[in-house]
């Protein structure tokens, strides 16, 4: 059975982009996918250490980040169990939450070789999706140099495993009662407009991406082979 891992970047598990990753794995689900939600905000770990332990020649971790703390069995499911791969994070300060990108280090570093062209030490194609959601509208992402970062994830995870894809929410509704806090610059009317005419198309958007992550890889066998 294939089987699709969705990794939360978000510190809430209820909103706008947790919302998303979950239509993302019912489309998965409806695709016959096993499927898996792994929340950052709840491990505890580090971003890369820069030791080099996965480049050493002929090392014990040749290709596998070295690092042992509550990110490890992720990556290790990552690399043997799962077929596709969807990651979400808000925009924050017009980048990926600090957990998401330390979450990205480890992942992509230990498995890509300085070769030139650069190489890749996972031996098999697996489908990637980011989610990305923010508060700013698309004019706004635009205006700010969003598509820079989309960009070059998109680029990296291509590299290490050969398919990426990106989706972006924007405008989103940041809170359930704007009443309740400090926030002039934007109106509680238009934002919970946008939620429910707007959001909903999100939802089945990201929805059709876990399909689409998993459809043209039934019956695949392939496996990360790394000691």
């Amino acid at each position: 059975m294939m089987k699709l891992i969705a990794v939360n970047g978000s510190p809430r598990k209820a909103w706008n982009t947790s919302t998303l990753l979950e239509h993302a794995l019912k489309g998965a689900k409806s695709c016959g996918a096993d499927t898996e939600l792994v929340h950052l905000y709840d491990l505890s770990y580090k971003g890369c250490r820069s030791c080099f332990a996965c480049k050493l020649v002929d090392g014990n971790s040749y290709g596998r980040c070295v690092m042992r703390d509550d990110l490890t069995s992720i990556i290790r499911g990552i690399e043997e169990q799962c077929d596709a791969l969807v990651l979400g994070t808000p925009i924050y300060f017009a980048s990926m939450t600090g957990e998401t990108r330390s979450f990205l280090e480890r992942l992509l570093f230990a498995p890509i070789v300085y070769s030139v062209p650069a190489k890749t030490l996972f031996q098999r194609a697996m489908k990637t999706g980011v989610i990305y959601t923010m508060n700013a509208t698309e004019e706004m992402s635009t205006q700010r140099g969003y598509a820079t970062l989309i960009q070059a994830t998109e680029a990296y995870l291509k590299t290490i495993f050969g398919h990426a894809e990106s989706y972006c929410c924007y405008d989103t509704c940041q809170f359930p009662d704007y009443s309740k806090v400090v926030m002039e610059l934007y109106d509680p009317r238009k934002k919970a407009s946008r939620r429910d005419e707007v959001f909903p198309l999100d939802c089945r958007n990201a929805f059709d991406l876990g399909c689409r992550l998993v459809a043209d890889r039934r019956g695949s066998a392939g496996r990360l082979l790394l000691p």
